[in-house]
């Protein structure tokens, strides 16, 4: 009985340990050179490009164009308003709505900044078919119920949350 028997499939769940892990080294390449070119994590750089794509969203609309909690998404906004790269305004037409633009700053920052992996992932994920697409969906969401046992919104990728100190992990 050696190492064959240890699983019939473990050579299947190396290859999804493996895709997961170019996913993630993926997102955290484009993050650093985020923060190296701009001074903007991943998720800023997310946010913002989303913001240049579909200026004047809503915090809700960009919620759904980054398919991310609106919570999370108003965290971010907050980050890139506060470093002058966002604009938030009543809508002419509708004055309970704040519409999202960016600043001059903001979008020269826009310009030169590297493409987003995060918005790669949500092109590769919606070029899946629609039962594929739920299928991973279905099969990602067993897997983190039974990593961490939360099934709360969770932050963007390598965004960190207030009050948790640089290099914390998530």
């Amino acid at each position: 009985m050696g190492s064959n028997t240890i699983g019939r499939d473990a050579g299947t769940t190396q290859h999804v340990l493996d895709a997961i892990r170019r996913i993630v080294q993926t997102l955290r390449e484009s993050s650093r050179l985020a923060e190296r070119r701009l001074g903007l994590t991943g998720a800023q750089l997310f946010v913002l490009h989303k913001i240049a794509e579909n200026p004047g969203s809503s915090v809700n609309e960009l919620a759904a164009h980054t398919h991310t909690h609106q919570s999370s998404v108003s965290a971010v906004i907050t980050r890139l308003v506060e470093q002058g790269l966002v604009q938030r305004a009543a809508s002419n037409s509708d004055g309970r709505r704040v519409e999202l633009t960016l600043s001059s700053h903001g979008r020269r920052a826009a310009a030169r900044a590297p493409d987003p992996a995060q918005a790669r992932l949500v092109d590769a994920i919606e070029q899946l078919a629609p039962a594929r697409r739920r299928q991973l969906a279905a099969a990602l969401g067993e897997v983190a119920n039974a990593l961490t046992g939360d099934a709360g919104a969770p932050a963007m990728f390598f965004e960190e949350r207030r009050g948790r100190r640089r290099g914390a992990r998530q």
